[in-house]
């Protein structure tokens, strides 16, 4: 009876939910999506800092990651019989590329550097890194916006190596390194996904699916386990938080985002959310926050959201606009 009782309060949730955004303008709509993607990208910077300082290993949370979305979304394509876009050998590349390759890249670099190394490594240099996997695939040009963007970011990492340097002896760490890797990878796999044109249903279930049909195999059979070693409260909430709230919800909020607010303005206000966790970290998690530090966020932080494009209007509204005066 007391579950039930739940299924029907949280059907009654949902309806409510769904109501109230149906009453919103379109606009207003868009801003809620993008919150929504914004607390879960920087709970990723967070939690997976967390998960480092609680001895969860790269390997077992990227297992426990694609394990859980695995059992949710395998059931519901195979109920709406919507399993043939897996058969093709795009959905089989994004998963090795901004899966298994990403996912376990980003991870071990949180247990070599602080939170505020995620922001300006990984998702500082996430604009220039796919900007360049567009122009070597396929050859699009740069931009003057990314070229502007290039010159502050590389200014902002050369100050920010200096001083680092001057601090510690090292400019560049390990983490670094790996972080910069990751946003390589995940340039590749946006641009790669830009191409093909999947679906956001499409790509998000191809790449939490074919990971864990290609990892899990690999992980138990040859990789190191050490899931006996964190509390399993511990465990239970960075699988839940990873493999339902960053993998299925955020994928999907922040594509109907883009829908409402366009592809530019979307994706620079989510932007910002891994540099205010890189903040939060601060106090939440003790982190160190140097000069160095300070001056890579404001450098890679401005290099990244492009402000000055604000005053123009997105490049795909703009469009729109024109489509409806022709008509």
């Amino acid at each position: 009876m007391k579950l039930v009782a739940n299924v029907k309060a949280f059907n009654l949730f949902f309806i409510a939910s769904h109501i109230v955004i149906k009453m919103m303008s379109n606009r207003s709509q868009g801003y809620l999506f993008v919150a929504i993607t914004m607390c879960i990208w920087g709970g990723f910077t967070l939690t997976s800092r967390l998960s480092a300082q609680w001895h969860i290993s790269a390997w077992d949370i990227t297992t426990l990651r694609f394990a859980l979305a695995f059992c949710i979304l395998m059931p519901i394509l195979i109920y709406k019989k919507d399993t043939a876009f897996l058969w093709h050998k795009q959905p089989v590349i994004l998963a090795l590329i901004g899966g298994v390759a990403y996912c376990l890249t980003s991870y071990s670099a949180f247990h070599y550097v602080p939170a505020a190394h995620a922001a300006i490594f990984l998702n500082g240099c996430l604009p220039l890194c796919t900007a360049i996997a567009a122009y070597v695939l396929f050859k699009h040009p740069f931009d003057r916006h990314t070229w502007l963007s290039l010159a502050i970011m590389l200014t902002a990492i050369g100050s920010m190596s200096y001083l680092m340097y001057q601090e510690t002896g090292v400019a560049f760490g390990f983490g670094d390194l790996l972080f910069l890797l990751s946003a390589m990878w995940w340039g590749i796999f946006t641009v790669l996904l830009r191409q093909w044109k999947l679906s956001a249903w499409h790509s998000m279930a191809s790449v939490a699916i074919w990971s864990a049909i290609i990892y899990l195999p690999i992980y138990l059979l040859f990789l190191p386990k050490h899931l006996d070693q964190p509390e399993p409260m511990h465990l239970v909430l960075q699988t839940l938080f990873h493999g339902i709230f960053v993998v299925i919800v955020a994928t999907l909020t922040y594509v109907e985002a883009i829908k409402r607010l366009g592809a530019f303005k979307a994706g620079s206000i989510v932007t910002l959310a891994p540099f205010i966790a890189a903040i939060l970290a601060v106090p939440l998690l003790h982190e160190p926050l140097s000069l160095a530090i300070i001056c890579g966020l404001l450098g890679m932080g401005f290099g990244a959201l492009q402000p000055w494009r604000w005053l123009r209007k997105d490049t795909l509204q703009a469009q729109l606009d024109q489509q409806k005066k022709s008509s």
